[in-house]
């Protein structure tokens, strides 16, 4: 069976819309199996357990969510084990989840358009935020942590992905506070003699807001704490870090809560992009030996950033790649976000900013145009120089679509590879995992031979079959397609984001 068809024999038109929605259907069951219907080879020396997050109901006893990103968080493990994978799934049985199930109804108001039933009079004044666990897991100081920016996480088992309960950190956050979905691992941070550390941030809301920094150590305490308060409305999803700074762009956008109080709009929908006004970035310095460090800001064109890529310290500037969008469509009260009209949307594409610190100014250039999200880049070089950078992104290298092929970026030599999964297949964030051995931590923090040399781990949806496969790219040679496809038993819904860990929780036998 043939496991790849190459991008040129696809049209330009490489997506079906009703294909592409049947991906937006809940997964109701949990499932646990070992992957028996493989097409191609796992790979021998691919060891270790890659899990995934994402909201996996879209509905709450057939009460549809209005938006995909208001749904409950699932997670999905797949467990690699001597050329063999093991497939997981769980919710995250937050307390909202658990209430949800019981009364098979929506209960809660969503951030990005769910409304409880009974219209603006059973929505209004209440602000009651349900923890849905559903965008970053993370296994970190022995711990696995299902992440929502706006609260606590959920500690889950490894092993088995059942929900321990909600990740206090020893009482350093209290219940409720947020702890984002975006961590950085620092593979050698000078602040920890040269051992891994978390960063983290969460955005904390009153009178005004303050980004508050996070630093674990491998053990998942957390060392280093400071907030810094913000001026104005602060939507800030992602960040990305250098060995001395955490970066952050502030888009720019106006939040009118008077209708989010009244009932009439959930919150997202009250928030509205400015592209008269600039977008700030905000450098905070990471050393607290002398004290809370300053952050220095900084304003470029204006534009809505959600994903970072990485960034890294270079000749007294900072060069970070982002994936930019020229604004942010609002969210229409009532619209269905199954009937996307994706040509009338501008796309996510990859930007270089270059921060002169001495200057104080900012340059940007496009590195890639076509459409794609969701960027990655080895373990180890987070923070520092990157040579590669892989993402989610549309077969076609013009105009906006889905995500149906996974794109690598040589941003010295400029030089793209493209797996297209077109015309049925629509793809998920690609999880690069390194070949070379991980460290005895479980972590990768160095490179071993080439950046490059490792594979591509990513969910694929097949719109014809209505089944998710796990698929397997050789980082090296993305043009040759899957070197292994782990076709599921059930479809998967599409989800956010994943990481891997050399660690493997297959069940014995």
């Amino acid at each position: 069976m043939q496991l790849f068809e190459h991008a040129s024999t696809v049209p330009i038109t490489s997506y079906n819309t009703e294909e592409w929605q049947k991906g937006y259907r809940s997964l109701h069951h949990e499932y646990e199996y070992w992957i028996d219907e493989v097409e191609g080879e796992i790979p021998l020396a691919l060891q270790g357990t890659l899990f995934r997050n994402g909201p996996g109901l879209l509905d709450v006893k057939g009460q549809r969510l209005q938006h995909p990103f208001d749904g409950d968080g699932m997670i999905c493990a797949i467990a690699f084990k001597d050329g063999r994978a093991h497939f997981r799934n769980r919710f995250v049985k937050t307390e909202g989840y658990l209430a949800e199930q019981e009364a098979g109804k929506i209960l809660y108001r969503g951030v990005f358009g769910t409304q409880k039933p009974g219209g603006w009079l059973a929505n209004a004044f209440d602000t009651r935020i349900k923890n849905i666990a559903n965008t970053q897991v993370l296994y970190w100081g022995g711990k696995l942590l299902a992440l929502w920016e706006a609260a606590e996480p959920h500690r889950l088992d490894p092993q088995t992905l059942e929900t321990v309960g909600q990740e206090y950190f020893d009482g350093v956050l209290s219940p409720g506070a947020p702890f984002a979905a975006h961590p950085w691992i620092d593979p050698v941070s000078q602040f920890d003699q040269g051992a891994p550390c978390l960063v983290n941030f969460s955005i904390k809301a009153g009178l005004s807001f303050t980004i508050a920094i996070y630093e674990l150590d491998v053990n998942g305490k957390i060392v280093r704490q400071h907030d810094h308060p913000v001026p104005g409305f602060a939507f800030i999803h992602d960040f990305a870090i250098t060995p001395n700074y955490c970066i952050f762009f502030q888009n720019p956008v106006d939040f009118n809560p008077i209708p989010f109080l009244a009932g009439l709009k959930s919150a997202g929908e009250c928030i509205k992009f400015r592209p008269d006004k600039p977008t700030r970035v905000i450098l905070i310095p990471r050393d607290t030996a002398s004290g809370r460090p300053q952050p220095i800001i900084f304003e470029t064109q204006s534009g809505f950033v959600f994903h970072h890529a990485n960034a890294y310290e270079q000749d007294g500037e900072i060069v970070l790649d982002s994936v930019c969008y020229e604004n942010l469509p609002s969210v229409e009260p009532g619209s269905d976000y199954r009937q996307t009209d994706f040509e009338a949307l501008m796309p996510g594409q990859l930007w270089r900013f270059h921060i002169k610190l001495s200057e104080q100014t900012i340059e940007r250039n496009l590195l890639e145009q076509r459409c794609c999200e969701f960027p990655f880049v080895h373990p180890a070089v987070a923070g520092r120089r990157h040579r590669y950078i892989y993402m989610a992104a549309a077969h076609a290298p013009s105009g906006n679509a889905p995500h149906q092929a996974i794109l690598k970026v040589d941003v010295e030599t400029g030089v793209r590879q493209l797996a297209s999964f077109a015309p049925d297949g629509y793809v998920s964030e690609p999880v690069f995992v390194p070949r070379s051995h991980s460290d005895a931590s479980g972590l990768f923090t160095e490179v071993h031979g080439a950046e490059d040399e490792g594979w591509l781990l990513a969910i694929a949806y097949d719109g014809q079959r209505d089944r998710s496969s796990v698929v397997i790219l050789d980082a090296q040679n993305l043009e040759q397609g899957a070197i292994a496809r782990l076709h599921l038993k059930h479809h998967v819904p599409y989800g956010l984001h994943g990481s891997f860990t050399s660690e493997c929780f297959a069940p014995e036998g």
